[in-house]
């Protein structure tokens, strides 16, 4: 059994999610290098040389790459191995939390109270967190702060079987066509297929962990995600919803067994910036 403290989780999520907010991760950057020379509208163009600049300065000046620093979302993987001391896993990941968001100056995103009063939790806690306990004596950690602007365009439906791909793809694009300039394009689009209503957009969110352009194992859904990539470039939204032909910069899907009478979808849209990152203890 390895042992593990609750000091050191603390300090690594603390610099995870400050590492997260300052620099976008290197496959997007990469992306939006790609897409300044494919953009066909000069002013999608120019915009998207803005996201350049912006990611630039802000992990030079270590300081938030977007002012909505996010809603706290984490996937944990904990080896049945691992035993954890000195504080329970929860509390070291939330208290990681709040020392990122008061010592890294992040803005506090969380209303405690989601109808009446909406008062602040002044640390953005409790984040969301999803365990999953696996083999091994490791921890891996995978962080994504959720800024509202994309996560309000996120959308779920429960299809029947019979609206088959073609309705799953009608969906998927209705998503993204509309979430048009609100998420802040180009996007960065998560997709969850099957499972249950609650599970399709768990699995949308996990979805957007994998480093653009890797496809799913399965050849049928690398090629749906090639096609879907091409049809959201098509449908004219562009960078920040000026027109153009960078709308996604990857589309990237998962899938669960369902019911037999049920077809599950979420669309979780990523806006761009892209901060998802992880960790292994």
């Amino acid at each position: 059994m390895r042992e593990v403290h609750f000091n050191e989780i603390v300090e690594k999520v603390k610099n995870l999610v400050m590492d997260s907010e300052y620099r976008l991760p290197q496959d997007f950057i990469q992306a939006i290098k790609v897409a300044v020379n494919k953009e066909e509208s000069p002013l999608g163009k120019e915009i998207l040389q803005e996201i350049l600049k912006n990611a630039e300065v802000a992990e030079k000046e270590q300081v938030a790459y977007c002012q909505d620093t996010g809603y706290p979302v984490f996937f944990v993987e904990v080896g049945q191995d691992v035993k954890i001391v000195g504080g329970s896993l929860r509390e070291a990941i939330n208290e990681g939390v709040r020392r990122a968001t008061k010592e890294g100056y992040l803005r506090a995103s969380l209303a405690y109270d989601p109808i009446f009063d909406r008062k602040n939790t002044q640390d953005n806690t409790p984040a969301l967190i999803y365990f999953d306990i696996v083999e091994g004596d490791k921890i891996k950690i995978k962080f994504a702060a959720k800024g509202g602007g994309s996560e309000n365009q996120s959308k779920q439906a429960m299809l029947k079987p019979a609206d088959g791909l073609e309705g799953v793809k009608k969906f998927i694009l209705q998503t993204i066509a509309n979430a048009g300039p609100n998420a802040c394009p180009p996007f960065t689009v998560g997709v969850g297929i099957g499972g249950t209503f609650d599970y399709s957009a768990v699995l949308a969110k996990k979805a957007l962990f994998r480093h653009i352009g890797e496809r799913h194992p399965d050849p049928r859904i690398a090629a749906l995600e090639e096609e879907l990539l091409n049809l959201a470039n098509q449908l004219g939204v562009g960078p920040l919803g000026f027109g153009g032909t960078t709308t996604a910069v990857d589309v990237k899907i998962e899938i669960a067994p369902c019911h037999i009478a049920s077809l599950p979808v979420a669309v979780n849209i990523q806006c761009h910036a892209a901060r998802h990152k992880e960790i292994e203890i």
